[in-house]
């Protein structure tokens, strides 16, 4: 996969760049100040299953990192970088902005631990004091030197494993009589989940160094997952240990520093949380701003905030921000308020690794090629997982995360920023398309399920915008449809059909109409929009409707037979569209549909579903559809409307009926008078009998377009497909 960006970080190894600033998140306050009441509320069991879940899906989406790391040249921005350069530039930044946002939460999170351990030992200070100072404490240091903030950790690193020593070796303590006020009332299950969860979630620390390690495809992989697996036997063993010392729920729930009770020497304790929860804030303080500043490198956001600075490109501006949102968090200082929030965040950009892995490794593409190799099917549980729990948190939650990320994928989608690198999304839409093309082969068409696919020989589209226009009015959300245009061979070549291809799609994409585009290279228009008929499709997509504009040149007319007997032949529709003279724009109505019905006659079905699809389109809207037919004699009238309204009725369908009784003279006279002021008109042709040859086709053809003058905007209707359309009306 393209899309690698220089790096001129710090250069990091391993253990100092991902697996220690992990564990330490991972080893963090959750555990110090959390497990207790997780294990009060849930009991053992419960707390157990937690514990697994959370890991499984962290260990599942160290897999997909793994796998991902070891396909790309990592970058600067951690998950953003390698969501982006996988589902594009539009998701990523959709998962990115979140997430700075969750890496700046964190720091609150963490900080806001550090302060209710002081304030328990020193209730006379204010915990918003406390993590108001520790915060800036904190950005000096990392503002400072992000490589002496991390060599700070190895200190942290003894301390925590000191105090895990110590807390092994305390003994059981006795029950104690509880105020029922000091005791919490006990939490569901997936609200000491949804607390839980950030605890696993310390692989955003070494995620979001990426750009400053020195070899990210070795030690994003044996970081993460070293990290993931050391925290997961921590948290297996707290649990059980906690739980033989401490018998009473209660206490496990209403003291936040009950390891520290249980431990033999309890000032340990509480120099590992001072110590994790420093080091995790520290980690997300280094972290959040490096996100930033990848969003802003892509200019996602203003390109000024990814300044950096200084021989290690440190992201000063960015970490002010951060800081600005940390503070914010640390004001609002609720550990269990902030920790639901942040869930939802990482569940997502966890969810999109493992999608990310998932769908490249489905994908198969000739760019895939880890040195990780996880299965497609690991990842795709992985992101599963990840939207489950979600919803078994929070369902408003996972609702609002996901309106957020809507949101600014909207945005990102208006702005058509377009950046070089390439990502999977063409392979995702190969994928589908290449199992709905195998499923279609197999199931043969019906009437029921037909939708329009229009080969429309349009030309230039700006001078025979009646076509575009209608084609757009029966296709949109419905159906396919194709613009194509013939070049003539002796003044074509390859480059100005693409250059031409490209003219027609930017004045498609300028009116919003959506629609392929096909120029072709022929030695004449009408031999070469016999060649696409032939021709043009692929498998079970190919066109099943011909619609072209009239031809009033007589030496064209044999020709002009010839396609419409090929493409009857071919089973193809025709709609042959006659504009009106004057301007299609200025004078057109969409007040009224005419379909002129003939019962026994194959067209009408088609026509009926042509108008149909006009009148339930966005403009058309309002349009009245009129069934309308003929009867020579006054006495049948009554009984041909009778038949008409019956079968409107049972088709339920919102037309009017209207009979008329031919005046004499030509029919088309009649039809002329009847539709005056019509939007449009739907005529059915005569199809060609066997063998019949375009010479008289053509007779017909120059007879039809001689009786049809006159008339409003005229569709001349053709069915060919061997379908029973009027079955789409019992």
């Amino acid at each position: 996969m393209a899309g690698s960006s220089p790096r001129s970080g710090y250069g990091f190894g391993t253990f100092q760049g991902v697996y220690t600033p992990s564990l330490l998140t991972i080893l963090g306050v959750v555990m110090y100040l959390r497990f207790g009441w997780v294990l009060g509320n849930v009991g053992l069991a419960g707390t157990l299953l937690i514990v697994t879940l959370s890991t499984a899906i962290t260990f599942l989406t160290g897999l997909s990192i793994a796998a991902l790391a070891t396909n790309m040249r990592i970058g600067g921005g951690g998950a953003y970088y390698m969501i982006s350069r996988s589902l594009g530039l539009e998701v990523g930044a959709a998962v990115g902005l979140p997430l700075f946002f969750a890496q700046a939460l964190g720091i609150s999170f963490y900080i806001a631990g550090f302060s209710e351990s002081i304030h328990a030992l020193v209730p006379a200070l204010p915990p918003a004091v406390i993590g108001v100072g520790t915060l800036v404490g904190l950005a000096a240091l990392a503002a400072r030197s992000a490589d002496l903030a991390l060599k700070s950790q190895y200190f942290i690193l003894a301390l925590i494993g000191a105090s895990l020593v110590s807390f092994f070796m305390g003994a059981p303590i006795e029950p104690v009589e509880l105020a029922p006020e000091a005791v919490p009332p006990p939490e569901r299950f997936w609200v000491v989940f949804s607390v839980f969860f950030p605890a696993v979630t310390g692989i955003e620390a070494g995620i979001a160094l990426s750009g400053d390690l020195k070899d990210p495809a070795r030690s994003l992989p044996l970081g993460t997952l070293g990290a993931v697996l050391t925290g997961y036997a921590v948290y297996i063993a707290i649990p059980i240990f906690l739980g033989y010392a401490v018998s009473q729920p209660e206490l496990l729930r209403a003291d936040p520093l009950i390891m520290a009770r249980v431990s033999v020497f309890s000032p340990l304790i509480m120099a590992g949380l001072w110590g994790a929860t420093l080091s995790s804030a520290m980690g997300a303080l280094l972290g959040a701003p490096r996100t930033l500043q990848a969003l802003a490198r892509d200019k996602v956001i203003p390109p000024i905030i990814g300044v950096g600075y200084g021989d290690n490109d440190d992201p000063l501006l960015a970490s002010a921000i951060a800081f600005g949102v940390a503070l914010a968090g640390v004001l609002l200082g609720d550990l269990n308020l902030i920790a639901p929030v942040l869930s939802m965040f990482f569940l997502t950009s966890y969810g999109l690794l493992n999608l990310s892995s998932g769908l490249a490794a489905l994908i198969g593409s000739p760019s895939w090629r880890p040195r990780f190799k996880v299965s497609w099917w690991l990842s795709l549980v992985g992101a599963a997982g990840c939207l489950l729990t979600m919803v078994m948190i929070n369902v408003g939650a996972t609702l609002l995360a996901g309106l957020v990320s809507g949101g600014v994928y909207l945005v990102m989608s208006r702005r058509e920023q377009r950046l070089d690198f390439d990502d999977i999304r063409r392979g995702i839409l190969m994928l589908v398309a290449q199992g709905a093309i195998n499923n279609l082969d197999r199931s043969p068409p019906d009437e029921r399920n037909w939708r329009p696919n229009l080969l429309v020989l349009s030309g230039s589209p700006q001078s025979r915008w009646h076509l575009v226009d209608l084609a757009r009015a029966l296709s949109t959300g419905r159906g396919l449809m194709t613009m194509a245009a013939v070049l003539p061979a002796q003044q074509a070549t390859p480059a100005r059909a693409r250059q031409i291809t490209a003219s027609i799609r930017h004045f498609l994409d300028r009116k919003g109409v959506q629609s392929l585009v096909k120029v072709h290279i022929a030695s004449a228009p009408l031999v070469g929009a016999r060649e696409l008929l032939a021709a043009y499709g692929f498998g079970p997509l190919v066109p099943n409707t011909l619609m072209m504009g009239t031809t009033s040149k007589p030496e064209h007319f044999v020709d002009y037979a010839r396609l419409i007997l090929l493409a009857h032949a071919s089973y193809r529709n025709v709609i042959i569209v006659r504009e009106a003279p004057e301007d299609w724009e200025k004078t057109r109505t969409r007040e009224r549909i005419d379909v002129w019905w003939g019962r026994k006659q194959s067209n009408a079905g088609l026509m009926l579903t042509l108008g149909y699809l006009l009148k339930t389109s966005p403009s058309w809207d309002g349009a009245q559809l009129v069934m309308r037919s003929i009867v020579d004699d006054p006495s049948e009238e009554a009984e041909a409307l009778t038949r008409l309204k019956g079968f409107i009725e049972t088709s339920r369908l919102q037309a009017a009926a209207e009979v008329t009784v031919r005046s004499g003279g030509s029919i088309f006279e009649t039809i002329r008078t009847a539709s005056a002021g019509a939007g449009l008109v739907l005529l059915g042709m005569r199809a060609p009998t066997d063998g019949e040859q375009p010479e008289p086709y053509a007779d017909y053809y120059s007879s039809l377009i001689e009786h049809i003058d006159g008339l409003p905007p005229t569709a001349l209707v053709l069915a060919a497909e061997d379908l029973d359309f009027h079955s789409l009306f019992n």
